[in-house]
């Protein structure tokens, strides 16, 4: 059934109560005006909406909408519960409360809520790890979302966009996502925002999922000079944590180190708890590459962040990192049995999708395995971790697991067709 135009609740409203045009109009208006309002031949402005709200002692969100201020209270209180929900970690029950207004006949006379309702329904399914979902709302998201009217919204959705393709594998489509956008922000002049930073920062990350170091290290330098020039410490934060994973991957971990130590000195109070707990593992990790002495303080912060996730929204991507950083950290204490169990916690959040994530996780596995001596079992889950990494088109780092996983294969005295298999695509994948 379709809702009463604006103009005709005016007019029932006003029959209702016994006034006329003239009276309603009175005296800030005109009786030609009300009529024509009334007839769906002028659409007034907010302030008049406001005012004829008052004359008629209802709501200007009931005049829009249709709807009474007992529905949008109601609609408003599920709305904040499943904010509280998704912060909380509590991703099933954030989905279900917010997918209780989308199914709602009323939101869909409140286009502001049902949007929030829609955003929030897609981080819930992110962090719910249903990618495809996510990605579906995601992709809808963007497409009727502006940059004109909320710069900084439009963004994150793009950077949501991108980062749940990368999540999912689709490491070439995260790249798109990103740099369509980021385009879109020069050629509007708008590149000198924390949105282009943001969006920057998404790109770089898909860059280097892809294996593309050239061009991260090239965003990156462009991405510190970018937010340094802009100023704000968000930008800087974003900057240097980006700029922390690009050295990282480049194994120029003591400039990593640095730079994610300049972004956690930026990271404020009100910083989103899932992007602060990121930035606090990349940092532990960078420790445990750069100074192996201290092991132990990233075990601790490790530890730490793994008890905040726990009661936040992250997702089953970043408790995954989580447990393989922590499972490193154990693997250098001596405690390869502890990183066995932590990795193959990893792995059984993550499932059989081939994400970063799980390569990150059978990597570890595997140097705890051979750390144990169960050689037959490194050798089965770098093979997996390698097949994982080409799948995602990680060139670079599938060329890694290869050479080692011949070198684990060597050390246990397989025979040579084996290990030259695996030496010979460790160099396919880089191309020789």
């Amino acid at each position: 059934m379709d809702r009463e135009t604006l103009g005709q609740r005016i007019r029932a409203l006003r029959i209702r109560q016994g006034v006329s045009q003239a009276q309603l109009a009175f005296p800030e208006l005109s009786d030609s005006y009300i009529s024509l309002i009334e007839s769906d031949k002028r659409v007034p402005a907010p302030s008049v909406v406001e005012l004829l709200a008052a004359k008629l002692n209802c709501s200007a969100t009931y005049l829009v909408s249709g709807v009474s201020e007992d529905v949008v209270d109601e609609l408003r209180v599920t709305l904040d519960y499943a904010e509280i929900a998704l912060s909380n970690g509590a991703a099933a029950e954030a989905r279900a409360r917010f997918a209780e207004v989308l199914a709602s006949a009323d939101a869909v006379a409140l286009p502001e809520m049902l949007h929030q309702a829609r955003w929030g329904h897609a981080l819930a399914l992110e962090a719910a790890g249903e990618l495809e979902e996510a990605i579906a709302g995601l992709t809808a998201l963007t497409a009727e979302a502006s940059a004109e009217a909320d710069l900084d919204h439009w963004a994150k959705v793009h950077v949501a966009l991108s980062r749940c393709l990368r999540e999912r594998g689709d490491v070439s489509a995260g790249v798109e996502a990103a740099e369509s956008a980021l385009r879109h922000l020069i050629a509007t002049g708008a590149d000198s925002t924390d949105a282009a930073v943001h969006l920057g920062a998404a790109l770089l990350a898909a860059f280097i999922e892809r294996g593309d170091l050239v061009r991260a290290r090239h965003l990156a330098v462009q991405l510190v000079e970018r937010a340094e020039r802009i100023g704000s410490p968000r930008a800087r934060m974003v900057a240097y944590w980006e700029a922390a994973y690009v050295a990282e991957i480049r194994g120029d971990y003591e400039d990593g180190v640095t730079l994610a130590e300049r972004a956690l000195l930026l990271a404020g109070d009100g910083e989103d708890p899932r992007d602060l707990n990121r930035l606090r593992v990349i940092y532990a990790g960078l420790l445990l590459r750069a100074r192996p002495d201290q092991a132990g303080r990233a075990r601790e912060l490790l530890t730490r962040v793994r008890g905040e996730i726990s009661a936040s929204s992250s997702g089953e991507i970043d408790v995954a990192w989580c447990l393989t950083e922590l499972a490193r950290a154990e693997t250098a204490l001596g405690r390869p049995a502890e990183a066995v169990t932590l990795a193959e916690e990893a792995l059984d959040l993550l499932g059989d999708a081939p994400r970063r994530a799980t390569a990150g996780a059978l990597t570890v596995l595997g140097e705890a395995s051979v750390r144990l001596g169960r050689r037959d079992r490194a050798a089965e889950v770098l093979t997996r971790a390698a097949t994982c990494l080409e799948e995602m088109e990680s060139s670079r780092e599938a060329a890694q697991a290869w050479f080692d996983l011949a070198e684990v294969l060597a050390e246990a005295g397989n025979a040579e067709e084996p290990r030259m298999a695996a030496y010979r695509r460790a160099l396919t994948c880089v191309g020789v």
